[in-house]
């Protein structure tokens, strides 16, 4: 498995995808509907990740409305896309043209993701929302019961769900090539060069510059706490702030453990916990190793998890490195262990697979495909809004549709719970609650400002 997938595998491959793919351009799916009788779509958040979703969905689908905080990213989106109407504030957008959208994407910070998507939904919308879904454990919970309750079509933008890669090493890891697995690594390359968070800011800054006259601060902070304006926060640090962000964690968990969330079924944790740098109140601390445990799922035994991010000790925060017999340790990926082997996959989102040790699985063929691959040649962002866009007009249910997603976001914060009060929690998955602390149980939810709450 080291090696590329062969021409006969591709070939099966593809011939079991049949459908899925494109010709002209355009997909072999109907839809049940004409070619031209699009879907309309609201955009809120179109700079960064949201201008190619923008984009993106505009593909398959009318874009009738833009929001945004910034006047700047607005305006530039604008000229994109000249028919559609202009906002800063979603709750205004909905409240506008509530009844000639049919769907929105979410691509805001992650403070900002539940309140557009739950307030869409709740309109009985279609809504696409970029990783890692929600700020808090409990809005997770709340985005597939909302999502469940109004019947609506939904995807979390973790794009590698859509890769046939992806798919593959889910197929390769439950036909139980290297037996059971009960360990599994996942580490990740953030934040490094990505993003400022402690040990280089441990607090707010102190001095308060105006407000430029492009960017609607209220706006931004939406339901957070009130704070000064400031650009380490917008338009892209403020992934760094407990505030705001999620951290590495929750920029990169629900892409690199995505392939050992599906591949091995797994549910939420009843335990997580965590050692890391120093905690202060307001950024992500330098590193932090997170462990989950997860129970037994029918016939596949109880397993654990540990994430790995940042740098200690002026290293990388890495698995120990025995664990890859010989190979080299990938930027950012994930590694399990069974009882007959390991699959090594060193790539972002599980796209790519290596069975360990080198050699003792030199005559293995994939499995035959049981998962439908997209392969639209437009890469795994376009299949990704593809497939919602099908699962809306009458398709089968996106991959990484909200109950899915959702399940997967509600675990990795867990994470970030554990690293914030310094102590194990034990998880009450059928209640959603903490419940060996409740200080621990105060992190799992927010408190949102006036005017924003659900």
């Amino acid at each position: 498995m080291s090696r590329q997938v062969n021409r006969r595998s591709f070939l099966r491959t593809t011939s079991a995808a049949g459908a899925g793919f494109w010709v002209a351009g355009s997909p072999l799916w109907s839809f049940g509907k004409s070619a031209n009788e699009k879907i309309n779509i609201a955009c809120v958040g179109v700079g960064g990740k949201g201008s190619s979703d923008t984009d993106q969905a505009g593909h398959y689908g009318n874009i009738v409305a833009l929001c945004d905080i910034d006047d700047e990213r607005l305006g530039k989106k604008g000229e994109q896309f000249p028919k559609a109407q202009k906002f800063n504030d979603f709750r205004k957008l909905f409240d506008k043209m509530g009844k000639s959208i049919d769907a929105v994407v979410v691509s805001t910070p992650d403070h900002t993701h539940a309140p557009a998507s739950i307030l869409a939904m709740r309109m009985g919308k279609h809504v696409y929302c970029q990783k890692p879904l929600t700020h808090k454990v409990a809005e997770a919970r709340l985005m597939r019961e909302t999502a469940r309750k109004y019947k609506v079509a939904t995807q979390m933008g973790n794009q590698g769900t859509a890769a046939s890669g992806f798919r593959r090493g889910v197929e390769i890891i439950r036909s139980g090539v290297v037996g059971k697995v009960k360990e599994i690594h996942v580490w990740t390359n953030r934040p490094f060069n990505y993003w400022k968070q402690a040990p280089d800011i441990v607090a707010r800054p102190g001095e308060k510059p105006p407000i430029p006259s492009h960017v609607h601060w209220d706006l931004f902070l939406g339901p957070a706490p009130e704070r000064p304006y400031h650009p380490v926060y917008h338009p892209h640090d403020w992934r760094g702030w407990w505030d705001f962000g999620t951290g590495s964690l929750g920029d990169m968990a629900c892409h690199t453990a995505n392939l050992a969330f599906m591949g091995l079924k797994l549910d939420l944790p009843t335990r997580v916990s965590a050692v890391s740098a120093a905690v202060n109140p307001e950024t992500y601390p330098a590193w932090a190793t997170i462990t989950y445990e997860f129970p037994k799922r029918g016939d596949l035994p109880a397993c654990r998890l540990t994430w790995y991010e940042g740098a200690r000790n002026g290293k990388r925060n890495l698995p120990a490195p025995d664990l890859f017999q010989g190979e080299e340790a990938s930027s950012s990926g994930l590694l399990f262990l069974g009882e007959k082997g390991s699959i090594y996959s060193p790539n972002d989102y599980g796209a790519e697979q290596k069975l360990l040790p080198t050699g003792a699985f030199a005559d293995y063929e994939p499995p035959e495909p049981t998962l439908e691959r997209l392969d639209s040649g437009r890469g795994t962002d376009h299949d990704q809004k593809w497939e919602w866009v099908r699962a809306i007009q009458g398709g089968p249910p996106a991959m990484s549709n909200f109950d899915y997603a959702s399940v997967l976001t509600e675990t990795m914060l867990l994470g970030n719970v554990a690293v914030r009060i310094g102590q194990p929690i034990e998880y009450d998955a059928a209640k959603g609650k903490i419940t060996n602390s409740a200080e621990a149980d105060n992190y799992v939810r927010t408190e949102y400002r006036d005017g924003w709450k659900l």
